[in-house]
């Protein structure tokens, strides 16, 4: 198939799958099959997988993969639910984002000028390189390997009472600042990834947390429920938390070994 891109961010594919070894006859062939499936995502330019042996019982494996091209997206999904051995048993479609709320360079001049800042214009063009760099790494991220993985989706609340859509854009601007504050407490310890799914899958965003510490995860995801943006409007589907490995590494952790 002719490559499909988006013309704003890359796509961003969860899957969960529960391994059924008494469903295959060869457990280490359906391994070397999915190993190959996901080099194959990762053999063009831009495009990552993230593995992982999912802690509990709601599955074995997970495979997060991000990349520009959809037809590769829709490929590896097939690909792996059609594996012998291989159950699916959850699945997220969502695209990197830039939010909405981030600050903008008129933003930045509006508020250099009420401080009275003599040096407005060498300061915004240092802005404009943060601001640019911030929005580069939303929509096109390169993710670290850490330890730990985590993935949850959520939307806001439409409801009598607690309706984020009927806010204005400022509160909920002002909101967002508050809330994002928590998360740069955990810099260097939490990379969050939150990806739009909005008329794309069932909730509106999924969140993607990388740790090396399974506690910073736990930590943040507390201290947020506290926020008013959470505590008020934050609607959550299921969690998911793995122990990421490479590619390589995944047949072993799920038993998919001769």
């Amino acid at each position: 198939m002719e490559p499909v891109t988006p013309s704003v961010g890359w796509g961003v594919t969860h899957l969960y799958f529960r391994v059924r070894r008494d469903q295959t006859h060869d457990p280490g062939q359906t391994g070397k099959e999915l190993v190959a499936a996901l080099e194959q995502f990762e053999a063009s330019p831009d495009h990552q997988v993230l593995c992982s042996s999912v802690l509990g019982l709601k599955a074995d494996v997970g495979v997060m993969a991000l990349g520009p091209d959809l037809t590769r997206h829709a490929s590896l999904a097939r690909t792996l639910g059609a594996l012998a051995g291989l159950d699916p048993v959850y699945s997220f479609f969502s695209m990197t984002e830039a939010s909405e709320y981030m600050e903008s360079l008129d933003d930045v001049r509006a508020r250099l000028e009420s401080q009275g800042v003599a040096d407005v214009e060498e300061r915004l063009s240092k802005a404009a390189e943060r601001i640019a760099k911030l929005r580069e790494d939303r929509l096109h991220p390169r993710l670290p390997q850490t330890k730990v993985l985590a993935f949850y989706p959520m939307s806001k609340a439409r409801e009598p009472g607690a309706n984020w859509y009927k806010l204005p854009f400022e509160e909920r601007r002002e909101l967002m600042g508050g809330h994002g504050k928590i998360g740069r407490r955990y810099t260097g310890r939490v990379l969050q990834l939150v990806s739009g799914a909005t008329g794309l899958d069932d909730h509106e965003w999924g969140v993607t947390l990388l740790a090396d510490d399974l506690a910073d995860v736990k930590q943040i995801v507390y201290e947020m429920r506290f926020d008013e943006v959470t505590a008020s409007y934050g609607r959550f589907g299921p969690f998911w938390v793995g122990l990421t490995c490479s590619a390589a590494e995944l047949p072993r952790r799920a038993g998919l070994v001769g």
